[in-house]
């Protein structure tokens, strides 16, 4: 099997999977409780926090932990909203390729009354500075705009976009689920003021990330109960998921830098391979881009016949983001940037990991080329293409 969809999750890196271990079975303490097993595992996960905090640039009170990505995101965005209402303020920014965990939540926002500025990504999926200069009102609460992208990989000027969110005096919040433990993140030098993060994304556990917010930031607590997490996050921490959490990212960071340089390399050699199909195109911009995403649309076939005959040859892949693979719908990313209905649904999401090789590239790039002729060679769409019955797209 080749697995060819980290961006959906990773698998957990023995180093994590080790730092967990103890605090599933020795150090199982409440770390609410008093008596030292309690303490034992409080050091732990202040000690995490700590780690966590450097990884990123931070300071230690700074971070807060929490399921994953989708809840930091809902945790930032509604605290801003609210503290944002109360001076008056209910105008946010975000862009159209936002992951829906960020989405969602400013719909149901729009719905109780607040005004939301979705900014175009172009056909490269970035969103250019001067379009968020020109769109900040003076009762702009909140700016959120990802990092990188779930679907199309592309990384987005965090660092200009947050400085003029700071010289205006607005929030300014990250998804940065795709980012952390891949491509370099400072919160403090790219001008961020809150930042959501998920453990599985970077070879840690699932059901565990963090929040980051800027100190001055208030936050507003989603769950209610007990004073965990300095009263902003109810409900006993997992700690031997927060160790783990941790310990992988740790890991990344330290090896960023050499896996970046492999991955973005072999990324290249899955493009220049799969651009030789005819009719088919690259989704989003060239360069800009993380190291192991690599996303296509192909004209004349459906994306999920592919992902099904792709899997029969032993490649995991996807079309898009994991969290609307249910839908029938083509992705609201390949909309944004550009692509046309039926060409949307011919997308192929493949996403490398740290231990993928040249060989399994080049299978990668021989599969896809097979799959493709072989749906190509009974679709009518594509038999009507080819006798001029219509326009080719791409």
């Amino acid at each position: 099997m080749i697995y060819a969809d980290n961006a959906a999750t990773t698998k957990m890196s023995k180093t994590a999977i080790a730092a967990m271990l103890p605090y599933l079975d020795e150090i199982y303490g409440n770390p609410s409780s008093l008596y030292l097993a309690g303490q034992k595992a409080k050091e732990a996960l202040e000690a995490a926090r700590q780690t966590v905090a450097r990884c990123i640039g931070a300071e230690p009170r700074e971070i807060l932990f929490t399921s994953g990505g989708s809840e930091a995101d809902n945790q930032a965005i509604r605290s801003a909203a609210q503290f944002g209402a109360a001076k008056g303020k209910r105008h946010i920014i975000s862009d159209t390729i936002e992951h829906h965990a960020v989405l969602h939540t400013l719909k149901k926002l729009e719905g109780e009354g607040f005004e939301v500025t979705y900014l175009p990504v172009h056909e490269n999926g970035i969103v250019r500075p001067q379009e968020l200069e020109a769109a900040l009102r003076d009762d702009t609460c909140l700016v959120t705009v990802m990092t990188a992208n779930n679907e199309i990989g592309t990384i987005q000027p965090i660092r200009e976009l947050g400085a003029l969110c700071r010289a205006r005096g607005v929030p300014f919040h990250t998804d940065a689920v795709q980012a952390v433990g891949h491509i370099p993140v400072h919160v403090k030098d790219d001008n961020i003021d809150l930042l959501s993060a998920a453990a599985h994304k970077f070879h840690g556990p699932k059901g565990v990330g963090f929040l980051y917010a800027k100190r001055g930031v208030r936050l507003q607590s989603l769950i209610e109960g007990g004073a965990q997490e300095r009263g902003l996050r109810a409900g006993t921490e997992n700690v031997g998921g927060i160790v783990a959490m941790a310990a992988a990212l740790e890991e990344a960071v330290g090896t960023m830098e050499e896996n970046a340089k492999k991955l973005a390399a072999l990324r290249d050699r899955l493009i220049a391979g799969i651009s030789e199909i005819p009719h088919s195109a690259l989704n989003g911009d060239a360069a800009k881009r993380l190291p192991g995403n690599v996303s296509f649309c192909f004209e004349g076939i459906e994306g999920e016949s592919l992902l099904l005959l792709l899997d029969d040859k032993g490649i995991c892949a996807s079309s898009g983001s994991a969290c609307t693979s249910g839908s029938l719908d083509p992705s609201h990313v390949l909309l944004a940037i550009g692509r046309v209905h039926d060409v949307a649904h011919g997308s192929l999401r493949l996403t490398l990991g740290e231990d993928a090789t040249e060989a399994q590239t080049d299978e990668i790039i021989a599969a896809v080329k097979d799959v493709v002729a072989h749906l190509r060679s009974f679709s009518p769409v594509w038999r009507d293409l080819c006798a001029g019955k219509g326009k080719f797209i791409l």
